[in-house]
């Protein structure tokens, strides 16, 4: 480790700082305080921080641990109020205090138009409102997804369109265990989303662009180019987008599936091992000017612009922004002689800066793993590469790799497991050989951009390339057909995660400094770790439930007894990947639940079926209504697809507790079986509008 905390933090002192500045980030996102509440805590702490200022040396020494709380109410201050004012929806012109059905709105495209299989999907800036003939100010983001077929061939980035269909608020499937994307999109200020057919809009003559944007958009346009033109076969060519420039638009699924589940997709997702390449051939390139004391300062101011310009081009996300920070850091702390400066330091600096910047990306998930995995090999690498001494140096180097991997993997397991529920077996064995490839690959693909203009040269490295990214993507396939290659459907939660990294941290302070207190706090916390994931399977030995999901045009019904389920859906449901595990593996998951084809649920004549004693109807298909004398009792009737049904017969047959209309029902129906259910006083709930609807016994 690094010494002792105390000793740590004199290194880094503005580690002080940066768990001030995430608490008033929580805080202020889940309690929503007003702008006024964070900026008296702002102020409260400054002017602790001045009257301390203003006292003499001896009582400064005395008051010295008021000075530390000051800082700490300025920095979650800051947090609250950065939090607030990054939220779109804390601001007055916010499109949603504005917009009323059937108001016009005035859009510009803000990106290139990005190719879906029906559609073609765009983000966009709202200009204003047009509402009664005038004006409205408004701002904010906006999805539009326009119709493939209709789409006029120079709609493109900065392009005005103005159109007055109704806009939808983003909302979840809120589907158990599922993704929460309206929390992702507002995150990003975009809370709303609209499908444009052909003339349901009109394009605004001229264009509303930004320069260096639209250099960026261009540039990004020619190298996408020039990796068609030379790169070689679809799986091949949409890797090399991905891997360069962070493209993924025609990344094979499959392919990425397999780079998931073997550990390695950090090669595409554009992070730190990227720009660490980039920093180390950019300072290759600058060593001669490094030498002549004229020229010195010429190689920082090019370094960091190619960093910065890079991370641009790859899309400026939080994991390229995050490196490319944290390397400014370094290089300025080289350009000014403080090359001793601490790493720990320099990494709360420029989460510092990051978060400042944009306080949601607290919740990114690249964020959060690459501070783990940059943090993990500061602390964990050297003592790992300690354990075994080889004097060939080729093997020094493959094991000082396998080091790598290996103290990056120490405190990104735990976050890993918390968000994707699952972990790589043969993770060292893929890195082994993927990372020093795809580093080969991305210096490629650099010469290849280079050297394009020159096409003999630019088509035997392309030929290369495509050669080298076949063999990464062989071998990664290979590894991911291996039985057990992937320990999958892991679930802990939010408390035992934090359980984890205390107890990893707790036990290496003890391995590395002797620190009895680190072994008692890693076992400690080993011990309620244990303890909470008993409990849960406790809990999910006992769970009966019924869960009607929420997936737009389908039937999808789970069963639940304990840890095992029955599935009555539509097939294609089981079939298609991506369907089941976007809408039905997480709840799964959540449930801690396997299939079992043999649970005890008997299905009887007429759509009724036994569950566990609860009487259920199942009504897909129209069905025949008849007399039993006395009115059957229903716990639960489940209405799916579009059958021919009266609810004012089926009281006649049945007296019904509850109606759960499913997803796959068409919405013009709806309103009429809601209509009648409401004059029957019949209890009803739509899945696709509330999401889905869960039954406890």
């Amino acid at each position: 480790m690094a010494g002792t905390p105390l000793l740590l933090y004199k290194k880094a002192p503005f580690l002080k700082f940066l768990p001030a500045l995430m608490a008033g980030i929580l805080l202020q996102w889940h309690f929503d305080f007003t702008l006024l509440v964070s900026v008296c805590i702002f102020i409260a702490g400054f002017t602790g921080l001045a009257i301390f200022r203003s006292l003499s040396l001896r009582s400064r020494f005395f008051y010295n641990v008021a000075a530390g709380i000051s800082i700490t109410v300025v920095f979650f201050g800051l947090g609250s109020m950065l939090t607030y004012q990054k939220d779109i929806r804390n601001h007055k012109d916010w499109v949603g205090n504005h917009y009323q059905s059937g108001d016009a709105v005035v859009v510009t495209l803000n990106e290139p138009l990005i190719e879906k299989t029906k559609s073609f999907k765009a983000n966009a800036t709202v200009e204003y409102l047009i509402h009664n003939g005038m004006q409205v100010s408004s701002k904010g983001s906006i999805i539009i997804y326009f119709k493939k077929d209709s789409l006029p061939p120079f709609l493109q980035y900065g392009s005005q369109i103005v159109f007055n269909k109704p806009l939808q608020e983003i909302k979840n499937a809120n589907n158990p265990g599922g993704f929460d994307y309206k929390r992702y999109a507002l995150f990003q200020g975009i809370t709303h989303q609209v499908f444009l057919k052909e003339n349901e809009y009109e394009i605004i003559s001229g264009q509303n662009q930004n320069q260096f944007k639209s250099f960026i958009f261009s540039s990004r346009e020619k190298i996408l180019q020039i990796l068609k033109q030379y790169i070689h076969g679809d799986k091949e060519r949409g890797l090399a987008q991905a891997l360069l420039i962070g493209y993924k638009n025609d990344l094979d699924q499959s392919l990425v599936q397999a780079y998931t589940n073997t550990g390695v997709v950090h090669i595409i997702a554009i992070s730190g091992l990227h720009l660490g390449l980039i920093y180390w051939l950019l300072s290759l390139l600058t060593k001669p000017l490094k030498r002549k004391k004229q020229f010195k300062w010429i190689a920082p101011v090019f370094i960091i612009t190619g960093l910065w310009l890079f991370a641009l081009l790859a899309g400026a996300q939080a994991s390229i922004l995050r490196s490319a920070v944290m390397f400014t850091c370094i290089v300025l702390g080289q350009a000014l002689g403080r090359t001793n400066n601490s790493i720990y330091n320099t990494l709360a600096i420029s989460a510092l800066l990051l978060l400042c910047i944009n306080p949601f990306w607290l919740w990114d998930v690249g964020f959060q793993l690459s501070y783990a995995a940059v943090l993990s090999i500061v602390v964990f690498m050297r003592p790992i590469y300690n354990w075994f001494y080889f004097k060939n140096k080729a093997i020094d180097f493959l094991w000082k790799l396998n080091a790598v991997t290996l103290a990056a993997q120490v405190l990104t397991v735990p976050l890993s497991i918390y968000h994707f529920h699952q972990f790589p077996n043969y993770f060292l064995i893929t890195n082994f050989l993927a990372v020093p490839i795809s580093s080969l690959i991305l210096l490629g693909e650099i010469f290849l951009c280079a050297i394009a203009f020159i096409p003999a040269l630019a088509n035997i490295t392309g030929k290369v390339l495509t050669w080298l990214i076949s063999i990464m993507n062989g071998w990664i396939e290979k590894i991911n057909g291996i039985s057990y290659s992937l320990w999958d459907s892991l679930l802990i939660s939010l408390a035992q995660m934090v359980l984890l990294l205390v107890c990893i941290a707790g036990l290496s302070f003890w391995l590395l400094d002797k620190s009895k207190i680190g072994l008692k706090t890693g076992l400690i916390s080993l011990l309620f770790f244990v303890v909470l994931r008993s409990v849960d399977f406790y809990k999910s030995s006992r769970q009966q439930k019924i869960v009607v999901y929420n997936v737009p045009q389908h039937k999808a019904i789970d069963f639940i007894d304990g840890r095992r389920y029955f599935f009555d859906g539509d097939p294609e449901l089981s079939n298609d990947d991506f369907l089941r595990n976007f809408y039905l593996k997480p709840s799964r998951i959540l449930h801690r639940i396997t299939t079992a084809p043999d649970l005890n649920f008997l299905f009887r004549k007429d759509n009724m079926a036994d569950f566990l004693g609860k009487k259920i109807l199942m009504i897909d298909s129209s069905i025949q209504y008849k007399n039993y004398g006395n009115s059957q009792e229903i716990d639960l009737a489940i209405v799916s697809k579009n059958p021919r049904l009266y609810f004012s017969q089926l009281v006649s047959t049945f007296t019904i507790k509850q109606v759960v209309f499913d997803a796959s029902c068409p919405a013009w129906k709806l309103t009429y079986w809601k209509r009648d259910c409401d004059s029957l006083k019949i209890p009803w709930y739509d899945v696709a509008e509330k999401g889905a609807f869960v039954m406890k016994f």
